[in-house]
Order: structure tokens, then sequence, then C-alpha cells
């Protein structure tokens, strides 16, 4: 072979080389998971439209126009108070079935996380209206997750039982405390895997 020809060569195999280091650099950059937030103060990543896409691909029997309200309810009062809006959605998920229900509390009741939802006789605290419910769910939520004072007039009334403030600032410490399943903090892991998976 003279050098002209192995030339030639060595330039093909170096070209493929490149190109193949190349596709594996995207390929596998492509495919590394968003990291899933541990900690409940923070900020969201996803928008209100994100979330709401995300529930209704979860539950597409659900009032789209609700859900929509109630991800733009989650943002607004998620970053109002320094809490990861995308935890608390998909608590709210999680807690309600994805608005299912179906448990001691009811649509109307505008109770979005269980407040105060303990038996047949307690069956949990009534909001006047869904953003109120948001908000009072958030607060809750910033109790365990952080000693801050809130930001907004409380309208959680079990605000102050929560004791003692910042008890639980990531998610799997919620399980034990805020709900006596000891899965609850990987249920919600798991459900923030789904949300980042599908706006990927």
């Amino acid at each position: 072979m003279n050098t002209h020809a192995f030339r030639t060569v060595i330039r093909h195999i170096l070209l493929s080389a490149g190109f193949a280091l190349l596709f594996c650099f995207c390929f596998s950059c492509r495919s590394v998971p968003r990291a899933v937030p541990k900690a409940i103060m923070g900020k969201g990543i996803v928008t209100e439209e994100q979330l709401a896409a995300f529930f209704l691909g979860q539950a597409p029997e659900a009032d789209a126009v609700k859900v929509a309200r109630l991800a733009a309810y989650y943002v607004e009062e998620a970053d109002a108070e320094g809490i990861n809006s995308d935890i608390a959605f998909v608590q709210m998920c999680l807690e309600t079935g994805f608005l299912q229900f179906g448990g001691l509390v009811t649509a109307d009741m505008n109770n979005f996380c269980g407040l105060g939802a303990i038996n047949e006789e307690n069956r949990g605290l009534v909001f006047p209206d869904e953003q109120t419910g948001v908000r009072a769910h958030i607060q809750h939520l910033k109790a365990y997750a952080s000693m801050e004072p809130l930001k907004k007039a409380s309208v959680d009334p079990r605000y102050r039982y929560v004791n003692p403030k910042g008890k639980a600032p990531y998610i799997h410490n919620l399980a034990g405390t805020w709900a006596s399943d000891p899965a609850y903090g990987h249920k919600i892991d798991q459900l923030l895997r789904r949300l980042y998976a599908e706006v990927e």
C-alpha cells in the first residue's frame, strides 16, 4: 500500500470513529433523565401548561378547565412561598387520586392534600374556593419543609400544629410525618419522574 492510500484509509478510520463518538455522545446526552428534586423548598421547572398536560395524560376524563386552573394556582401559590410547585402539584395528584377523591375528602371541600382528614367524624377541612384550598396546601407543606415564616396571611388552620417547623425538608421525610405510608416519599418521587419524562 502506498503512502497516499495508507493516509486515505487512516483518514476514513478516524472520521468513522469521530462520527461514532459524536453519535454516542449525543445519544447519551439525550438519554440522561432530568434530575428529580428532593428538597421541597425551591422553584419548580415545569410550566402550568405542562403540569395540566401531565395531569390530563394520566386522567384524560378529568375536567380540563379545572385542571388548568389548579395548575396555575399551584405555580402561583408555590412561587409565593418558595415551594417547588412540581412537588406540590404531584402531591396533590397523589392525595386526590388525580381529583378522583374517593376517600374521606370530597371534591366540593376544595381540600387538595387531605388536611384534617382523620376519620368519618373528622373528614377534613373545607375551604371556600379552589385557590384558598391550594394556598392552604402550600402553607402546610411549607410548615413541614421550612422554618421560614409564611409570606401570605395564613389560611391553613393546621399550620400551627406542625412542630417543629421544617422537620421534613425533603420529600422522603414526608413518610411518617405527613403520611403514615412508609412509601409516601417514594410515590412522590415516582410521580415526579413520570412528570419529567413527559416534558423532556
